[in-house]
C-alpha cells in the first residue's frame, strides 16, 4: 500500500475558492434526493480514485439512510440487478459519462436516458452535482487528502 504525504491545505491556502466550492456544492444538491446525491458522489469519487471523498461520502450516505449493500455494490452498479432504481441507474450512467468523457462528449443515449428520468431542473441540478464532485475529487487527489478522519454532521 502506498501512502502519500498530504500537500497544501487547500481551504487555508485558497479560502475564497474553497468557500465558493462549498456554496456550489450546496446549490448543486438542492432538490435532489440525499441518497441519490451521495451515490453519485461516491461513484464519481471511485472513478477518480479520491479515497478521501469515497470515505466521506460513504459515511454521509449511511447517515442519509443508505444501506451498506448498496454502497458496497456501487462500483458494479450495472451488474447489481434491481438493487438500484431505474432513475438511480440513469444518474449513475450520466455520472460515469460526465466524469470520464472518454470520447470527449456525453453520449446521446446516456443523456437521453437520464433526461427520461429527471425533469429539466432536476437534470440540471444532477449535472451540477456531477461537475462539483469532480472538482472536489481533483482537489482531493491533487492535495492528497487522507481518508479516515471525516465524521458526518
Amino acid at each position: 500500500m502506498t501512502t502519500h504525504k498530504s500537500r497544501i491545505r487547500f481551504a487555508q491556502s485558497a479560502p475564497e475558492v474553497y468557500k465558493a466550492m462549498v456554496q456550489l456544492d450546496a446549490a448543486a444538491r438542492k432538490g435532489l434526493d440525499p441518497e441519490l446525491t451521495e451515490l453519485v458522489k461516491i461513484r464519481a469519487s471511485q472513478i477518480n480514485h479520491c479515497a478521501f471523498c469515497i470515505d466521506m461520502h460513504s459515511k454521509d450516505a449511511r447517515a442519509a439512510g443508505e444501506s451498506e449493500k448498496r454502497i458496497y455494490l456501487l462500483n458494479a452498479w450495472e451488474d447489481a440487478g434491481d438493487i438500484y432504481t431505474a432513475k438511480e441507474r440513469a444518474a449513475l450512467a450520466l455520472t460515469e459519462a460526465v466524469t470520464v468523457l472518454t470520447d470527449g462528449f456525453v453520449p446521446d443515449e446516456v443523456y437521453d436516458h437520464a433526461a427520461a428520468h429527471f425533469e429539466d431542473q432536476e437534470l440540471a441540478q444532477l449535472i451540477a452535482l456531477i461537475l462539483t464532485i469532480n472538482a472536489w475529487n481533483r482537489i482531493g487527489v491533487t492535495t492528497r487528502l487522507a481518508p479516515g478522519a471525516y465524521k458526518p454532521q
